[in-house]
């Protein structure tokens, strides 16, 4: 190999077809990556010996290579045999990224697409869609990093790539997202606290219609007897986890507060958390899932007497 050639970073962009591999391929050129696509790993070794074009800009650019069951002699256990191998015979590291998707989410996708499954091109798409995900269980096993797309559409996707992959420096991409337990957890979130011990607000008729960004909202949950405490520790534990997340190298933390329906308690929180990260010298990104939601008594439940609220 000529000296200067290698790459500083190798991600095989792999997983379930339909889940998103495409658009993070073009993510990545976008953001500087060298991208190729369907090589088989047999070719990995030629590839890397070849000198790149005279007048290259960066000659250790990061290379990613997107692999899939439409690549040539595809075998998952052969392919993870020679992942393991190019990892312990060179100084590069290699890294797996793998795409994963609910069955019918793939399925709402062929169908608006008009495509046909590449394992199922006569028969029903969902025949394809269980044959791949059988095949590509053990690269799936074996991946460094699994993004679900079920519920990520392609503007969000494009985001969670480019914070996860980008040279930004070394301060990890920090998002805090406020959600709904009633409507799902938030996938990919690396840390989930539950704000239901908190005083509910939809239980007061006047701060029912309002939000956790009202000032009253805020007001009626600070009241609450635990609140101080708690919120004082969950900063605490964060001031100290980010930190060593970090110095781990990890360049994207998901913190998620969860309330029942998403728009009082763990919004409020969701604000609070990021404006005391932001005076300790963090940037993190807030974002509210639920917060457009309405309001609903079937989804927050019977009101408790316990708790007061």
């Amino acid at each position: 190999m000529k000296a200067g050639a290698a790459p500083n970073r190798i991600l095989l962009v792999t997983g379930l077809s339909g889940a998103g591999k495409s658009t993070a391929l073009r993510t990545l050129e976008d953001i500087g990556w060298e991208v190729v696509d369907n090589l088989p790993l047999s070719l990995l070794e030629h590839l890397l010996s070849t000198p790149l074009a005279k007048g290259s800009a960066d000659r250790r650019r990061p290379l990613a290579i997107g692999i899939d069951s439409r690549t040539r002699d595809f075998d998952a256990d052969r392919i993870v045999a020679q992942i393991k191998g190019l990892a312990s015979g060179h100084d590069y590291p290699v890294e797996t990224l793998f795409f994963e998707c609910g069955d019918a989410e793939l399925l709402r996708r062929y169908s608006e697409t008009r495509r046909r499954h590449p394992l199922a091109p006569d028969r029903p798409a969902t025949d394809g869609i269980a044959e791949e995900r059988d095949l590509m269980a053990p690269l799936r096993r074996w991946s460094d990093h699994i993004i679900d797309t079920t519920d990520v559409d392609s503007p969000a996707l494009q985001q969670q790539i480019r914070q996860r992959f980008a040279a930004s420096g070394d301060a990890p991409t920090l998002t805090i997202l406020s959600f709904g337990f009633a409507r799902g957890l938030p996938r990919n979130a690396d840390i989930v606290l539950d704000m239901r011990f908190l005083r509910n607000p939809h239980w007061d008729l006047d701060l029912r219609p309002l939000t956790g960004s009202d000032a009253a909202v805020g007001a009626y949950i600070a009241a609450d007897e635990g609140y101080d405490q708690a919120l004082a520790k969950i900063e605490e534990l964060l001031l100290v986890l980010l930190p060593r997340y970090q110095a781990e190298g990890k360049s994207y933390v998901s913190v998620a507060f969860g309330c029942t329906g998403g728009r009082h308690r763990s919004v409020h929180v969701a604000e609070r958390v990021a404006a005391r990260l932001r005076a300790e010298g963090f940037s993190p990104t807030v974002e509210h899932r639920d917060l457009a939601s309405l309001p609903h008594d079937g989804i927050e439940g019977r009101k408790s007497d316990f708790q007061g609220v």
